[in-house]
């Protein structure tokens, strides 16, 4: 495959930045519902950040097109690094992180989020051959749900910590030679902090030779956004398509940061290892669908492909509603990876 080490580098910086993001995108919603009992205030900042990320998210693909991946992986890094490792070290130096800290790092997780995906996908197949970005497609979910597995184990760890030397995890209890205490805030930003700044490395190792040269267009943002959203009403099919098959993955962005904490507290009456343990069974499902989606689907066309995983999650969705049964949710939550992310690696294939 071509550019190969280029690719290990970027898959390494990928992991090493999405390890300590995952901790801490769990950590926030759980700390607004169950520490500060503030659900409805999180809510609030969740649905700010949302709209502000809508028209971030227009934007932030123009950066995409416009400049080179490698600096666009470089910066929002580099912007990450910085903005977390102030607001840990004023919550070391307060002793705790205020509440519009935290509110601060989860958007600007949000904001780094919505360029990293776009620029991770975009920067990878311009250093892959046409006919290998099904497969490095593929090889980005895996590697993508691997961290969240890990990130989720860790989360559940540092979140809830051990009691007389014992954690839940994925409904297994397990013993631990030592206790840990839960970690607080500030703890969890630096260690986010450092893995940022630990990918800055491995980015600034990335040598690559593009495999096709890339026309940049440099007219006005409103020229771009005019000609995009030209191109999609002209071409009415791919906007259809672009749109609805993103809807399992808006609602699922929604479950996991706002809905699913309150829906574990308050529902199944349990605790943060098992908000922790929904993300490591849900990486265990797009982790699946990473290896075998194409394969499972290799007779059926993609857009017929996705249609069915949209079904399968909306079934699923229902059962979730009904039950309060932790083996069940714990299925549920790995066909919600299975469905989301493999509708993720269909969609991309078709795109390119």
């Amino acid at each position: 495959m071509q550019n190969r080490n280029a690719l290990k580098y970027l898959f390494l910086a990928n992991i090493i930045s999405g390890f300590a993001q995952g901790i801490s995108m769990l950590a926030i919603p759980w700390y607004f519902q169950s520490v500060l009992n503030e659900e409805s205030l999180f809510g609030m900042i969740y649905a700010g950040a949302t709209l502000f990320t809508m028209v971030w998210s227009l934007y932030s693909g123009l950066l995409v097109d416009r400049y080179s991946r490698k600096s666009n992986f470089f910066f929002i890094n580099l912007i990450g690094g910085v903005v977390l490792l102030g607001i840990a070290t004023t919550g070391f130096v307060l002793g705790h992180v205020p509440m519009p800290l935290i509110a601060a790092v989860f958007v600007t997780t949000m904001l780094v989020y919505n360029i990293h995906y776009p620029a991770l996908y975009a920067f990878a197949q311009e250093i892959s051959k046409p006919e290998d970005y099904g497969r490095v497609n593929s090889y980005i979910e895996i590697q993508g749900q691997s961290t969240s597995v890990i990130s989720g184990a860790f989360a559940a760890l540092l979140i809830s910590g051990t009691t007389n030397g014992h954690l839940n995890l994925m409904g297994f209890n397990l013993s631990m030679p030592f206790d840990i205490t839960p970690w607080p805030l500030q703890d969890i930003f630096m260690l986010n902090a450092a893995t940022y700044f630990l990918a800055l490395i491995c980015i600034s190792l990335i040598k690559y030779k593009p495999h096709a040269e890339r026309v940049i267009d440099t007219g006005t943002i409103y020229e771009r956004l005019k000609a995009g959203f030209t191109y999609l009403k002209h071409h009415k099919n791919i906007s259809v398509f672009g749109q609805a098959s993103f809807m399992v993955f808006v609602v699922l962005i929604v479950e996991v940061h706002f809905l699913l904490p309150s829906y574990i507290n308050n529902h199944l009456k349990l605790s943060a290892d098992v908000y922790a343990s929904a993300e490591i069974y849900y990486a265990i499902g797009a982790l699946f669908a990473g290896f075998a989606i194409r394969r499972l689907f290799v007779k059926t066309n993609e857009v017929k492909a996705v249609i069915i995983l949209m079904v399968l999650a909306a079934i699923f969705f229902f059962m979730a509603s009904v039950t309060n049964s932790l083996l069940l949710f714990f299925f549920i939550s790995v066909m919600f990876g299975v469905t989301n992310a493999g509708i993720r690696v269909l969609r991309i294939t078709l795109a390119v």
